[in-house]
């Protein structure tokens, strides 16, 4: 077996499905390694952080094979590879992580410190990221696998809630984060910005969490209406009606338990004139300004280190006019980072399984071709209310 085909990022705006190579049992290093298997694609997501990519918003290299939502088939294992086998099939977290380090021991893996030669943390088609082959293909390397990869235990099972469980591979794992470690609890009030699929899995974990209420602030409306359809309270930001009387309208005061940040660093203002223009620092802004006084927010939405298209000179190196006196000040607790994957992954698989959460219909997951890639990309990147699968092999169709 020789051919193998993927989604290839060329510049700003363009993405291709081209001719690519099949995965070889070794890392990106060129060394040979026994500790991976080769999958056979079954879906593959795109996300937004691929979209800030493809946006330009990186400092991403032309022909980085995109996709780090993976869900696949074992069809090779290295000869160290013990607890899987060829026909499994098995989610794989969008964290590369040896399961060796301190971090990976301490269930840090989104910051493994051996897999990325460059900086703490790895991740498949990702800028930055140790440079390790995406997932949007028809086949793609896996190492330490034995460590890495969540087994379906039920294949036929598995296939038939196939559009729900390749959502655990980022963002209902990255979602689930948000709101755990905001705090969400039994009645719990939330706000949770960014109505896209991460804000929407946020948004639905907290309920699985139990929260009272949920509120979804955005400035696009189609995806506001999407939100409300699917049982959620809604804050419309691109008005000019300011976010804390939104929220008195709906709770009868203009506070929140906790908030979730699935939005990160391509935010928008607030308002008519200003949802038209970037301001990185909105979100956190307008969290600190409505979560009540030590209370906590989650930050899944990602915040980069070099952006090259940012508004100012100094967001270009990350740098954001965050009001970090006022959280300071109301005591508030802040927590960043990528998600840990595996430290939720199999507890939410079960949450699928015995139907306690449908997140596939929560963030309108709507299945494409490989061939289809470059116009879902396009569509995502309009702020349609959908989250954009992957079926490379025409494997949905039976299930």
């Amino acid at each position: 077996m020789s051919g193998n085909r993927g989604v290839v990022y060329l510049g700003s705006g363009k993405v291709e499905v081209q001719g690519i190579e099949f995965p070889k049992m070794q890392d990106p290093r060129g060394r040979r390694i026994e500790h991976g298997v080769i999958l056979r694609v079954v879906s593959t997501n795109i996300c937004g952080s691929d979209q800030h990519m493809v946006r330009g918003r990186t400092t991403a290299q032309v022909g980085l094979v995109l996709g780090h939502e993976i869900t696949g088939e074992v069809i090779e294992a290295g000869r160290d590879v013990e607890n899987l086998k060829i026909g499994d099939l098995v989610s794989v977290p969008f964290n590369v992580a040896c399961g060796r380090c301190r971090s990976c021991k301490e269930q840090h893996t989104g910051v493994c410190l051996t897999v990325n030669p460059a900086r703490p943390g790895g991740a498949y088609g990702y800028v930055d990221m140790g440079d390790w082959v995406g997932g949007q293909a028809e086949y793609v390397l896996v190492p330490y696998a034995d460590f890495n990869l969540l087994k379906f235990p039920d294949r036929d099972r598995a296939m038939e809630k196939i559009r729900d469980l390749t959502c655990l591979s980022d963002i209902l794992p990255t979602g689930y984060h948000g709101a755990v470690t905001a705090g969400v609890g039994p009645g719990s009030t939330v706000y949770v910005a960014g109505a896209g699929p991460v804000g929407l899995a946020a948004a639905a974990s907290a309920r699985l969490l139990g929260a009272a209420v949920v509120i979804v602030g955005d400035v696009n409306p189609v995806r506001l209406a999407h939100a409300k359809a699917q049982g959620f309270e809604i804050a419309d930001l691109s008005t000019d009606t300011p976010l804390h009387e939104q929220i008195a309208a709906l709770l009868g005061e203009p506070e929140v338990d906790c908030a979730v940040d699935a939005v990160g660093f391509e935010a928008r203002g607030h308002g008519h004139a200003g949802a038209k223009e970037e301001a990185p620092a909105t979100v956190l802004n307008s969290l600190m300004g409505v979560v009540r006084v030590a209370g906590k927010i989650g930050i899944p939405g990602l915040y980069v280190t070099d952006d090259p298209g940012a508004v100012d000179a100094a967001a270009k190196v990350g740098a954001l006019s965050i009001r970090f006196g006022l959280g300071w000040a109301k005591s508030h607790s802040f927590h960043t980072g990528q998600t840990p994957v595996m430290k939720y992954n199999r507890q939410l698989m079960q949450a699928i399984l015995w139907d306690r959460i449908n997140i596939a219909e929560v963030v309108g997951v709507q299945v494409i071709s490989l061939d289809q890639a470059p116009t879902g990309y396009s569509e995502f990147d309009a702020g349609v209310p959908k989250k954009f699968v992957i079926d490379p092999h025409k494997l949905f169709s039976p299930a």
